[in-house]
Parts: structure tokens; C-alpha cells; sequence
């Protein structure tokens, strides 16, 4: 037995709900309840979180929802089947069979390669086929042990799990007899399992292990299989590709797949791909970056293929290794989704000379944008700036709150200077240590400590924005060049507003300068020596000679109609906040509201506290969502299904600590009511900081960040009243409308 599921973890047709979330919520009770996980909501958080990045439904009526969490303390699979289906997001309709991966976060090789093994047979039909019509959790159990090669293969009516262990260690898509010295054959063979969704494709991992020996699995030293698999096991041999349907020489294609976790979707991705390459006769090699381990493609592998294709939703390890190959990308469930669709995309590019290429970065990151499809200069734009902000959080969050506890400690006089511009915090620490400590005690001496600190901190923010909005656009060759125009537009006084143009200006240079044609001796010095140069060299100078005054001159501007906006003026960019905040509950909107009060946080002092007041603006709005769903599902029941009265109970919780998202589930299932109660409620609670000049130095953390909220009171206040505004607007339409929600039956 694989220890992985048991009886227990098994659920066969039941109505668990109706929703993604409470699905998951009854599988991670079950994995709770056998003693395999310490903590639900912890488990069920975390679960959730992954599947906010991406709906983890696929084709075939199937959803694999994954995470790894601090509270497993097994790796575990709980299985459900639905009656009726619940929708997770795929194409082809609901999913009626869900198997929950909860993986601890050190789990060992051996158990992630079984999982990911999993993962890949629920794209057979026939392995599907099994579990659809097996009557006991038992006969589940068994199904899987022998999907996973841990236990006897069961004798079933549906050939199911046989067949998706003989796909294992066949090659790729080769159907039952088909000879794997036949690379025709085994294209056809793979044709037709991908016409049947089969999507069986040679495994790497499994080259060796089984099935190596005989017609099925046979091997000669000199083949190339269509559709071979890298993760971590054996490696495939180069040779002559199939000639396709059309007589002439096939292309031939390289893949990365991965996902945030890499356990189900990176290996299913893979073998969508490579059962749609065989499909087309196709010569494809995937490596697969995920938690089971990775062997990379042969560079000889690569530097032969026409095109590379990256289904992924994280950065791509090493992606220097394909500059220079035209490029198509996508996230990861499109590579399930679209496989096909993908590969003969990856064929056009090979013919196409403005087709978008991998840049000569030596890491992650962007590919050179041609003229054809890819992604568009305004998502490419969006994508930049957010990456720049995101890195940017920590050190505005690290920063912050070590000078919110420096003047817990020290008081604020710190940050007052004297006659000669010192800072009290400088003369407390200038010529002191902890061995002699400055005649105003410990405290004040830790005050200046932490708020020094804060302060050297928040001086990397503009760098960091700019090096990372490089870095988004150009890959690892543009950090250097971003950090260098930030630390300029620091220089110039130019603010955050210049670290997105040097970041910008960078960014674009370096991705110019990647695309240069250079002899092949010079590749090598591109993306440490040439790229970082005249990237550097061009975006800075921009920034010192041309661009610098007329941006600082614009921040300054900026920072003077902050720091004048008082009544009227203030309130109605409280609200205007505050709606951005509860339009779409952590979606782009929201986003952009967040990314405006974070950017301008650095800027924030006590003679210009503009800043720090739209942030606590932001935050309680932000805050207000899920708080003002909570409530109501107290103050009227009867409106809200079992799951959604559940999902309420967590919402306090997430409320609290500012995380919005905690309000869809119930934006989902009830948008056009739910959407303008969030708004409203934000819109009142940004209101109301505004008015009361609430401050906030730190980007996040909601309610458990008081120390660094300025008129913690108020703040409280904004945050109850567009609580209860949320609620009662929400409850209001629900009757209004006269629809009732009806109850959903309690599932244990």
C-alpha cells in the first residue's frame, strides 16, 4: 500500500456543496480527521491560496487542487467524487472526481514523484474510466496503489489501471503492440490514444523501471521518441524525427512545464504536450521543473530545436539556455487545455523571423517581443509594474515597521534634526554601542537601532522598484542596469515616479541590446558584461542628463497637492481608494489602488504624512470585504448556503489581517450583489481615514500592525462603520430582490 490514501480519505458520491471551496474544505477535514494534518484552516488556507493562483480543473471532468502546507505532517490523498459535478474552471464543464494532493512542505522525493505519478495517469480515460465506476473506497485504494505501481494492478471491467500502467513504460502516446523501434508506429499509436484523451506520452522516470524490454518498450541506441518526458529520470536519445502526414520533416520542438507547487499540473502539462506532438509526428522533449525532481534538456537537445514552448506559472530555472529560440508561452493549464493549440503556435513562430525570442538572460524571466501574437505592450506594462512592486513590498515592509518600533521605543523626536540637519536618531547612535549606552537609556539607544535600520531599509526601495521592473521586462540582465537608474533617480530626488522610468528605461534597453545578433564568441559576455553596460549606461544617463529634473520637479508637485489635500478634497480620494479597493477583491483594480499607496510609502515623513494617510485608507478599505461579508452572514442566515455561512466564520479572521480575498467566495457565487456592498463599504472606510488623517507606515497587516497606525482609533472606526455599511447594503439587496438562498445539507 502506498500509505498516500486510505478508506478513510475517500468520499464517493456525495453533494459536498457546490462549490471549489467547500469541496476542499470537506477533503481537508477528512485529511485533519485521519491524523495526517494539524490544523484545517491552516490546511484549508493554504489549499485555497494555491487555487486562487489558478483553478486546478482540467479536461476530462477532473480537478486535482494541491498545496504544500507547515500543517501536513503525511502526504496525503483524499479523494471525492461528486454527484452533482462542481465547476473548477475547466473548459469542458464540472468536475465530478477531485483528488486533494496535501504534501508537507519537506516532503521527500519518493512521495512527491508518486504524487506527480498521480497526477499524470487522471488524463487517461481508461484509469478515469475505473474510478468513475468503482463502488467502495476500497476498490479507490486499490485503483490508485496500482496507478502508482505500489500494489497489485485490480481486475476491473474497465482495463483501467492496467492500461495506465502500461502507458507508463510505453513510449510516447505508443498504443498495445505498437513497437517502440518504430517511431511512425508509435506517432500513430499516440495519435490515436490523444484522439481518445488518452494523452499518454514515455515517462523519464520510468524509462528504465519498467517496460524497457520487449516490443512495447523496446529502445534502439540511435531513436528519437516523439513526446519524451524529462523529470528526473532516464534521458531520451537524439535521432531521426517521423516524417509528418504531409511529407515534410516535422519540427522539432523543446517544452518547459511547471507550476507554483509542481506537483500535479507540471506533469500534466508535460504529457499534454507530448501526446499532442505525437499526435502531429511531432519531435518534442519536455523538461518538466517540478517538486519530483528535474533533469535538464541536453543543451545539444536544445541548441537543434526550432522552437520552445514554456507552459509555466513561475520563472523558468535557467532560461538562458534557450536564448535566442522563438518563443511561445503560456501559463501551465494551458498547456493542458491547448496543447495542440500551443505546439502548432510553437511551429509558426520556427518560420517566423519577427517572432518573439527568448532573450540571452541567464535566468528567468522575459523573452524579446516580435510582431507576432505574445503578450501586449499594455499587459506587458501592467506585469512590469506590478513585479516591481511586489519586490518592493518587503523592504517598504521590513522598513516601516522597524521605525514604527523604533518610536514605540524611542518616540518620534528620533526623526527631528537639530540646528546642523542631524537626526536625534543619528545623534543617539553616533559613538554609542550597547556597552555604552547614550545618557537617555536602552530604550531610546533600541529605538534609534531599529529605526536606522527601517530607515536604510526603505533607502533600497526606489532601486529595488526600478531594478525589478528591469528585471520583469529584460530577465536576470536587467537588474544591475534597474538598480543603477533607481539609485540615479534617488540621486535626482526624482522619487518613485523616476524609479519606474529607470526601471522602464532599463528594462527596454536590455531587452534591445539581448536581441542584438553577436558572433557566438560573444554570447557568453552578453548578459554580464555588454547587456548590464550599455543598459546601464543609456537608461542613467536618460535619467542624469534629460529626464531626472523634469520628474523630480513632477514628484514634487505630486507630494505638495498630497500634502495640501485637506476636506473635500482628501475625502474624495479616501473613496475613490476605497471603491478601487472593493471592485474586484485583489484582481487588477484593487492591485492598482495598493501598488499607488505602497510606491509612495517611502515618501511619507512627519512634515508629509499624505503618504502614509492614503495607505491606511488603502488597507482599511481593503480590510473592509471579507469583515463586511462575516457580518452578514450573522446578521440575516437565511440568505447564505452552509458553505457560505462557514467561509464567513474565516473571513473575520482574514478581515483582520487585511487579506480581501477572503470575500470571494461569496463575490463568486452572488457577484452582482456582493461587488457594490464591497465597494460601498470600502468607499466609506476610505472616507472616513481620510477625513480623520489616520496614518499607516506599514503595507500590510490590517489590524495586527496597531504600532504603526497613527490614530489607531479612528482607524478602527473607518474599518466598523464600512463593515456594517458592506452588511447592510449586501443583506439589502438579497431581499430587495427576493432571493433566498436555500440551505445546502451539512456535510461531515
Amino acid at each position: 500500500m502506498s500509505e498516500l490514501i486510505t478508506p478513510e480519505l475517500v468520499t464517493l458520491d456525495q453533494d459536498l456543496g457546490g462549490t471549489r471551496e467547500t469541496v476542499i474544505r470537506h477533503l481537508a477535514e477528512k485529511v485533519v480527521a485521519a491524523g495526517r494534518a494539524t490544523t484545517l484552516e491552516e490546511l484549508f488556507a493554504d489549499a485555497m491560496a494555491r487555487e486562487n493562483k489558478t483553478a486546478t480543473g482540467v479536461p476530462g471532468g477532473i480537478a486535482i487542487p494541491h498545496c504544500r502546507s507547515a500543517a501536513v505532517t503525511q502526504a496525503s490523498l483524499a479523494m471525492a467524487r461528486l454527484k452533482p459535478p462542481v465547476d473548477w474552471g475547466a473548459k469542458d464543464g464540472p468536475a465530478d472526481i477531485v483528488f486533494f494532493i496535501a504534501a508537507p512542505e519537506g516532503a521527500d522525493q519518493e512521495h512527491l514523484q508518486l504524487l506527480a505519478k498521480l497526477a499524470r495517469s487522471l488524463i487517461k480515460k481508461d484509469f478515469t474510466a475505473s474510478l468513475r465506476s468503482a463502488e467502495t473506497p476500497q476498490a479507490i485504494v486499490e485503483l490508485v496503489d496500482g496507478a502508482l505501481g505500489l500494489g497489485p494492478v485490480p481486475e476491473t471491467g474497465q482495463s483501467g489501471t492496467a492500461a495506465a500502467s502500461a502507458s507508463d513504460s510505453a513510449p510516447a502516446g505508443a498504443g498495445s503492440g505498437t513497437s517502440g523501434a518504430t517511431a511512425a508506429g508509435a506517432a500513430a499509436g499516440a495519435a490515436g490514444a490523444a484522439a481518445a484523451g488518452a494523452g499518454g506520452a514515455h515517462r523519464g522516470a520510468h524509462a528504465e523501471s519498467a517496460g524497457s524490454e520487449g516490443p512495447a518498450g523496446q529502445r534502439s541506441g540511435g531513436e528519437r521518441r516523439a513526446g519524451e518526458v524529462h523529470d528526473g529520470g532516464g534521458t531520451a536519445t537524439s535521432g531521426e524525427a517521423p516524417a509528418s502526414a504531409t511529407g515534410t520533416a516535422p519540427g522539432r520542438l523543446v517544452a518547459v512545464t511547471a507550476c507554483p507547487t509542481g506537483i500535479a499540473h507540471t506533469y500534466m502539462a508535460a504529457d499534454s504536450l507530448a501526446a499532442a506532438a505525437a499526435e502531429r509526428g511531432i519531435d518534442l522533449q519536455v523538461e518538466t521543473q517540478g517538486s519530483a525532481g528535474s533533469t535538464p534538456l541536453d543543451p545539444e537537445v536544445i541548441r537543434n530545436a526550432d522552437a520552445v514552448i514554456f507552459a509555466v506559472d513561475v520563472d523558468v530555472r535557467d532560461k538562458g539556455r534557450f536564448a535566442g529560440k522563438p518563443v511561445v508561452s503560456g501559463p501551465v493549464k494551458r498547456g493542458i487545455d491547448e496543447p495542440g493549440v500551443m505546439i502548432d503556435e510553437a511551429l509558426a513562430a520556427a518560420k517566423d523571423p519577427n517572432a518573439r525570442k527568448v532573450t540571452g538572460g541567464g535566468g528567468t524571466g522575459g523573452e524579446e517581443r516580435g510582431s507576432a501574437g505574445g503578450e501586449s505592450f499594455g499587459g506587458q506594462l501592467k506585469r512590469a509594474l506590478l513585479t516591481g512592486v511586489s519586490y518592493m513590498i518587503p523592504f517598504v515592509a521590513g522598513g516601516g515597521l522597524l521605525i514604527a518600533l523604533g518610536f514605540l521605543l524611542g518616540g518620534y523626536e528620533l526623526s527631528l534634526s537639530n540646528d546642523e540637519g542631524v537626526a536625534n536618531g543619528d545623534i543617539l547612535l553616533d559613538g554609542t554601542s550597547i556597552f555604552s549606552l547614550p545618557p537617555d537609556g536602552l530604550l531610546a539607544y533600541l529605538g534609534a537601532v531599529f529605526w536606522k535600520i527601517g530607515n536604510i531599509s526603505l533607502g533600497f526601495l526606489v532601486p529595488a522598484l526600478a531594478g525589478y521592473i528591469a528585471y520583469a521586462l529584460a530577465d536576470r540582465p536587467g537588474i544591475a542596469p534597474g538598480f543603477t537608474a533607481g539609485a540615479v533617480a534617488l540621486y535626482m530626488d526624482a522619487g518613485f515616479l523616476g524609479g519606474i522610468a529607470g526601471g522602464l528605461l532599463a528594462g527596454y534597453v536590455a531587452m534591445w541590446v539581448g536581441g542584438w545578433k553577436v558572433p557566438s564568441w560573444l554570447r557568453g559576455l552578453m548578459p554580464v558584461v555588454i547587456i548590464p553596460l550599455i543598459a546601464s549606461l543609456i537608461a542613467s544617463g536618460l535619467l542624469l542628463l534629460v529626464l531626472g529634473g523634469p520628474i523630480a520637479a513632477l514628484t514634487l508637485a505630486l507630494n505638495d497637492w498630497l500634502s495640501g489635500l485637506t476636506g473635500v478634497a482628501a475625502i474624495g480620494l479616501g473613496v475613490i481608494l476605497g471603491l478601487m479597493m472593493g471592485a474586484d477583491l485583489g484582481g487588477p483594480i484593487n492591485k492598482v489602488a495598493y501598488a499607488f499607496a505602497v510606491a509612495g510609502l517611502g515618501e511619507g515623513a512627519f512634515d508629509n504624512q499624505a503618504p502614509w494617510q492614503i495607505m491606511a485608507a488603502v488597507m482599511a478599505a481593503g480590510m473592509v470585504p471579507p469583515l463586511g461579508m462575516a457580518l452578514a452572514t450573522v446578521l440575516d442566515k437565511t440568505q447564505f448556503s452552509m458553505a457560505l455561512r462557514e467561509n464567513g466564520k474565516a473571513a473575520w479572521v482574514l478581515g483582520a489581517a487585511f487579506i480581501s480575498e477572503g470575500a470571494i467566495p461569496f463575490a463568486a457565487s452572488d457577484p452582482l450583489r456582493v461587488i457594490p456592498s464591497t465597494m460601498i463599504g470600502g468607499a466609506v472606510a476610505g472616507g472616513i481615514c481620510m477625513a480623520a488623517g489616520v496614518t499607516s507606515q506599514a503595507p500590510h497587516g490590517g489590524i495586527f500592525v496597531f504600532f504603526a497606525i497613527g490614530n489607531f482609533f479612528m482607524f478602527v472606526v473607518a474599518i466598523l462603520a464600512g463593515m456594517v455599511a458592506s452588511a447592510l447594503v449586501l443583506v439589502g439587496l438579497k431581499r430587495l430582490t427576493g432571493s433566498k438562498k436555500a440551505e445546502e445539507p451539512v456535510v461531515a
